[in-house]
């Protein structure tokens, strides 16, 4: 499996509700180095994944909605613990979406699958991996 990661960062802030998260339960910043790795089976004719440009800056398209905001105050994350790993999954929903509209050209439709990693500290980080619907190179 070949793979192309490209890397952005985002600042948030958010509170947690559960006495699992102790002293988050209270709003706290956050700032992620986030990972997208693209995989597909076989390089295109050109001897790509995909194009790093275009997947550059559709990270950076997905993550600017989310950045230096309260997720608290978004209603789509209403009732939601915005953990790392919650985020993950977000991220790559949003960025699945933008493949599936043609975001990253025909190298995009041929991707298998797609992997986002957040990185919250040099210690710990979370992600989310799943196939893309169509990729089979």
């Amino acid at each position: 499996m070949y793979a192309l990661t490209v890397r952005d960062h985002l600042m948030i802030a958010h509170s947690f509700v559960g006495a699992v998260f102790g002293p988050a339960q209270r709003l706290h910043g956050a700032t992620f180095v986030v990972d997208a790795e693209f995989r597909r089976s076989r390089l295109s004719a050109d001897g790509l994944v995909v194009d790093i440009g275009q997947a550059s800056a559709l990270l950076k398209d997905v993550l600017a909605p989310l950045g230096y905001r309260n997720l608290d105050d978004l209603p789509e994350f209403r009732g939601r613990n915005t953990t790392t790993e919650f985020l993950a999954g977000e991220i790559h929903r949003r960025l699945a979406a933008g493949i599936a509209a043609g975001r990253l050209g025909d190298d995009g439709a041929a991707l298998h699958s797609l992997k986002v990693t957040l990185q919250e500290s040099h210690v710990a980080w979370g992600s989310y991996e799943a196939p893309l619907t169509g990729g089979a190179g």
